[in-house]
């Protein structure tokens, strides 16, 4: 992600989301030796769901929790505990099972080189780096990642639907995003579409503001960010990929579960996409609702609760 190696967003932007793909990037299988059969995760061992401290990984945590308790599975929660670097060490070492992760920033996290964008491509570049004992599961299309955005009123004088709509008209439109998004970001953009934008504005946490008022007509604004909601403002499609996929992701250790909570965990992943995890997040960030409750009424709605 463009201000993360973890991640950090402003709502849903601290440390530490296939939609192109569905659950075609899934993880590395869990090895059958990792896994026993029983109806409790683990051969009947308590699976520890684990979280980083910002509220959307809480709430994707409150969410895999809860799937895994609808069908018998024994769960203790600890979330808010912190980054990645604290994070990684405990699955590795066993502390955790279950931690709700994001595939490009954890790739990034691991082999900071590798190149792959694509979700699938992400993935399996994720299963050459990763121990043994860890492994990915499905990922969801609901991702947390760089997107550009225009009002609803931009995109419909300029017709746009995706950044290659971009093509010709960019000299026409000041961006902004955070004070780095400028010397990270713009000769991709020339690369990548061709586009050469007239002015680059930085406007750090407050870009969806600065859309709405007009200051800047193109924007760097995280995919769940609330405030796409609550402004109507428009995501562009990225067709080519510039922007890494951050999908979903659990990352387990493989020991900790059985094929009933890897069944669990993955059938979140299929029915998660990144419209569904934006209007959580406004219930949570916005309007304050306990993440668990919004967790809860998901997975109802989903038939997974």
């Amino acid at each position: 992600m463009t201000t993360r190696l973890l991640r950090t967003v402003t709502a849903a932007c601290l440390l530490l989301g296939a939609a192109a793909c569905s659950s075609s990037g899934s993880g590395n299988p869990l090895d059958s030796s990792a896994n026993s059969s029983g109806s409790s995760g683990g051969g009947g061992r308590t699976v520890v769901v684990g979280s980083a401290n910002f509220p959307e990984n809480v709430l994707l945590a409150s969410i895999y929790s809860q799937a895994l308790k609808a069908k018998g599975v024994k769960v203790e929660e600890k979330f808010n505990i912190g980054s990645r670097e604290v994070l990684y060490g405990q699955l590795k070492n066993g502390s955790l099972t279950v931690l709700p992760e994001y595939n490009g920033a954890l790739l990034g996290y691991l082999d900071a080189k590798n190149t792959a964008t694509g979700t699938a491509a992400v993935n399996a570049a994720l299963q050459q780096v990763l121990p043994n004992t860890l492994g990915i599961l499905d990922s969801a299309a609901a991702e947390d990642k760089d997107s550009l955005n225009v009002t609803q009123e931009t995109a419909d004088k300029y017709q746009l639907k995706s950044i290659a709509d971009l093509a010709g008209k960019a000299g026409e439109f000041t961006i902004g995003g955070p004070p780095e998004f400028k010397s990270r970001r713009e000769q991709q953009f020339k690369d990548v579409y061709g586009l050469t934008f007239k002015e680059w504005k930085p406007t750090g946490d407050t870009t969806a503001n600065a859309l709405k008022d007009g200051s800047v007509q193109i924007g760097n604004v995280f995919t769940t960010d609330p405030k796409i909601i609550q402004f109507k403002l428009v995501s562009l499609t990225d067709p080519k990929n510039l922007f890494s996929s951050q999908n979903v992701t659990p990352l387990v250790n493989k020991a900790g579960l059985d094929a009933t909570a890897t069944g669990a965990l993955n059938a979140v992943s299929a029915k998660l996409d990144t419209p569904g995890l934006t209007a959580m997040m406004k219930r949570v960030s916005v309007d304050k609702e306990d993440p668990s409750t919004v967790a809860k009424d998901w997975l109802k709605s989903n038939g997974l609760g």
